[in-house]
């Protein structure tokens, strides 16, 4: 529904005929105006409203340099420009000049305004429903971040959340990349629970736990009597996952040897137990994840090239921890918060400006699961209701180089770091540091204070 039309006068417009025609076609919710000086019509844009026209006389829009000064306040606003005669040229100009539309006044123009605002319909209709598409997709996104615990709103996570939407309905092998630690498990469960399989079982196998033999049985299962020890027929993961979600975790552990029989269940979607003879069908979904560098084992020949293109139909990258611009500290008071209902007797901590920097700095070689051990522990050593550098425990040696900043900003990062590792190595003892750092007490006290000792929840 169109909400207002702006006319402005001026030749060939005639403002009441033209209002009158206006209101005839738009009906009674759409507000005609009438504007007789381009001061008014300036002034009226600089308030946005959406869902308006302009309607321009095309010859003063080209005297007075009109149609760019009006997108410069509103971008988005059809503006169409009325002649009294037209023809190819004159329309193409008033497009080059970034109208939206061109209108020949004259001979059935109730008729030709009927059409415009007809077409003009059909645009806002486009509009909202890609708006509505928009808004499902975002609250599909954080429905699937609340769901599964992928916290975090740093570009990286919000791509990969984006690229879990897209591909969980799409019934085709996948492969998740990222190093040990990232989540990977977790967005494999994202991908069956947001897709229709859902309702449908998702077995998890660590490739990496089984030798060759062990794992064909674990995954096709066995005949009875086809080794010592098989008393009974035995299901695999494979018939176990019928319908649902086979993920296959560690997949670059496997030998090029039973590559090839994961190739074949991939490319035909059949496999025998281990001692049988009959053919069975898998219509489970396979998602494999790796933290191997799959490429540089293909050079080496030590993964099937084959194998590769049949599961990476799509490739998500899981980020590693430090990649993730602002999610450290987001995911340190997660699972601190998590901790806390779990243990009710550790509610009530906080985490130093000191404490954050430190988490900020580390490189975090375990991501995701490293973090939150460190952040478990810290909560239950300390002592007092701020968690400290001392109570994170960190490994020396792990920090993430920093670059870039103002030369002040990196002098403040400096001297934030002097003082964080002096705490550190004097168990969180001021007198210790100010000491370790050749300072007296109340000089310490002041860089501490400047630095590091405000809260993070009140930075």
């Amino acid at each position: 529904m169109l909400k207002s039309v702006l006319l402005l006068a001026g030749e060939p417009i005639v403002c009441p005929l033209w209002e009158s025609i206006f209101r005839e076609a738009s009906g009674p919710q759409t507000e005609v105006v009438a504007l007789h000086q381009i001061s008014e019509l300036l002034a009226t844009l600089e308030i946005w409203e959406e869902r308006r026209l302009v309607v321009l006389p095309q010859k003063l829009a080209e005297q007075e340099n009109l149609v760019p000064r009006l997108r410069r306040l509103d971008e988005d606003t059809p503006i169409v420009l009325v002649a009294s005669h037209g023809d190819v040229e004159a329309a193409s100009q008033a497009v080059r000049m970034g109208a939206t539309d061109f209108l020949v006044s004259g001979d059935r123009l109730p008729e030709r305004i009927a059409t415009l605002l007809g077409k003009l319909r059909g645009l806002y209709d486009a509009i909202d429903k890609n708006r509505l598409l928009s808004e499902r997709n975002a609250q599909l996104r954080d429905a699937i971040q609340a769901r599964f615990e992928i916290v975090g709103r740093s570009p990286q996570v919000c791509a990969m959340v984006e690229q879990i939407r897209r591909v969980a309905e799409v019934p085709r092998p996948l492969l998740i990349c990222g190093e040990r630690g990232t989540g990977k498990e977790l967005v494999a469960r994202a991908i069956h629970f947001t897709g229709k399989a859902a309702s449908k079982p998702i077995i998890t196998v660590n490739c990496a736990a089984f030798s060759d033999s062990l794992l064909e049985s674990e995954l096709f299962g066995h005949e009875k009597g086809a080794f010592t020890g098989a008393d009974a027929t035995r299901h695999g993961k494979f018939e176990q996952a019928d319908g649902g979600t086979l993920f296959l975790d560690e997949i670059g552990n496997m030998s090029l040897t039973f590559q090839q029989k994961i190739l074949r269940v991939v490319e035909y979607g059949t496999y025998t137990r281990v001692g049988g003879m009959r053919e069975l069908k898998s219509t489970a979904r396979i998602i494999a994840a790796t933290n191997c560098d799959l490429q540089k084992m293909i050079r080496e020949d030590l993964f099937l090239p084959d194998l590769y293109d049949r599961l990476a139909f799509e490739v998500i990258d899981v980020p590693a921890l430090r990649n993730r611009s602002g999610d450290i500290e987001v995911l340190a008071h997660h699972f601190a918060t998590q901790f806390e209902r779990e243990v009710p007797a550790f509610r009530g901590k906080r985490f130093s400006k000191a404490a954050i920097h430190e988490l900020n700095r580390y490189a975090f070689p375990g991501n995701i699961r490293e973090l939150k051990n460190i952040i478990e522990r810290a909560v239950y050593r300390d002592t007092t209701s701020e968690i400290t550098p001392a109570d994170l425990g960190l490994q020396p040696g792990k920090a993430v180089e920093r670059t870039g900043g103002t030369y002040q900003q990196q002098v403040d990062a400096f001297a934030s770091d002097l003082i964080a590792n002096a705490l550190q190595q004097a168990g969180n003892n001021q007198a210790e540091a100010a000491r370790k750092l050749g300072l007296t007490y109340h000089q310490f006290r002041h860089y501490y204070r400047k630095y590091l000792h405000s809260s993070a929840k009140d930075a």
